[in-house]
């Protein structure tokens, strides 16, 4: 197949290939950023809580002082304990995709600024806590009995702490972190244990990598840990004893106000927490959808003109010997050369978009890998477009189309 002639012809209708250009361009620009934008949106969905969601809610009540907290605490733990199908019912400060409670800057010297690990979640547990979340501890050892100090305003000082793996790496990298110090503050941190994952509770506050910068701090309950319960049972169980937990509060511990819209399941968390997501990602698919869609139509429409006109062309062709094959070949060729023509300035549009994205909405670079992607999916767009109108010039008879005006 010659180049040359096609081009020729195409500089010949100069006006018409370049919108064709310009929409694909636009095409590759968007289909690149929006894949990636679904890709993050996905992958922060799929954020592993590291804790037995399926088996696990949280029921939270406040309007009481703080002097009130042992009392209220030794009240709702033995009230939500004999519930029927309670497994278990211990104190928590936070869980994942609830509202969050325990976040805070971290160092590795005491009272700096300038050695800063980052902003971690401060997840407190009383007893049976780290057990009814279900998390895999992969280095250290469990907290024991004497772990669970009471907190200071905030959390315990001198805690014996456990962090995420993600976060152990971060703060120490190549490093065993067990037996590692860290400071917020004044409240000085030893890490004895490692947990695979343990998610925070608001993740998109944070980057991707920090989403799992957690600390699980044992504290005895009291002061700070209260009001906040974590509730075990069977999964087939779980929403059944959250309605009856809630039902109960009001006759275990008549003067508090029980927090209906934050006491779910963890899997309604979960699915209320990433619902935008979700419908983000619905959107962007739509977008992309409509967008290929048109760019589609574009190209059938411009081909179709093209077949139009060229009928006596076409039919001089087939004439002299040109087969229904290099008749096709001819329209998908000059289709594959304005839809690269569009894909180069596409590429470059979908990096400039991308730094709008990264500037307004703090995402990240878009990897290169998405550019092929994108490439090859318009190509293959274009030829499947091309194809009807291409198949209908190829079957125009030579006597028919020499004979049109």
């Amino acid at each position: 197949m010659q180049i040359r002639p096609i081009l020729a012809a195409l500089r010949r209708h100069r006006l018409a290939t370049l919108l064709i250009a310009i929409e694909i361009a636009l095409a590759c620009a968007v289909l690149c950023n929006a894949c990636f934008l679904v890709a993050q949106r996905w992958k922060m969905i799929q954020t592993k809580s590291g804790v037995d969601e399926s088996s696990l809610a949280v029921l939270m009540v406040n309007g009481f002082e703080p002097t009130q907290a042992t009392d209220v605490n030794a009240r709702m733990l033995a009230g939500l304990q004999a519930i029927p199908g309670m497994k278990s019912v211990t104190l928590i400060n936070e869980v994942p995709f609830g509202p969050q409670a325990g976040a805070a800057g971290v160092s590795h010297d005491p009272g700096s600024f300038k050695n800063i690990i980052g902003v971690v979640d401060f997840v407190l547990g009383g007893p049976g806590t780290f057990k009814a979340l279900g998390l895999k501890l992969v280095a250290g050892r469990l907290p024991q009995l004497d772990d669970y100090q009471p907190a200071i305003s905030f959390v315990p000082n001198d805690a014996q702490v456990l962090v995420t793996r993600a976060l152990a790496e971060h703060a120490w990298p190549n490093e065993d972190p067990l037996g590692k110090d860290f400071w917020c503050d004044k409240f000085h941190f030893r890490v004895i244990g490692v947990v695979d994952h343990f998610a925070r509770a608001q993740p998109h506050q944070y980057a991707m990598s920090e989403a799992q910068w957690t600390v699980f701090t044992p504290t005895a309950p009291g002061g700070t840990l209260s009001g906040t319960y974590l509730l075990r049972a069977k999964p087939q169980d779980v929403r059944r004893v959250l309605q009856a937990a809630r039902a109960a509060v009001a006759k275990i511990a008549p003067d508090v106000v029980l927090d209906r819209e934050d006491s779910q399941t963890l899997s309604e968390l979960r699915r209320s927490y990433f619902k935008s997501d979700r419908v983000m990602i619905d959107l962007l698919i739509g977008v992309v959808l409509t967008l290929l869609g048109v760019t589609a139509l574009g190209i059938v429409g411009l081909t179709s003109f093209w077949v139009a006109q060229r009928r006596k062309q076409i039919g001089i062709r087939r004439a002299i010997g040109a087969t229904r094959g290099d008749i096709l070949r001819y329209f998908q060729t000059e289709n594959f050369l304005i839809v690269s023509f569009g894909i180069a300035i596409g590429m470059l549009l979908a990096f400039v978009l991308n730094a709008v994205l990264m500037k307004f909405y703090e995402l990240p670079h878009l990897p290169l890998y998405y550019l092929p992607i994108g490439a090859l999916a318009l190509w293959g767009l274009g030829q499947l477009a091309v194809l009807g109108p291409a198949l209908r010039a190829a079957a125009v008879p030579p006597v028919v189309a020499t004979r049109s005006v």
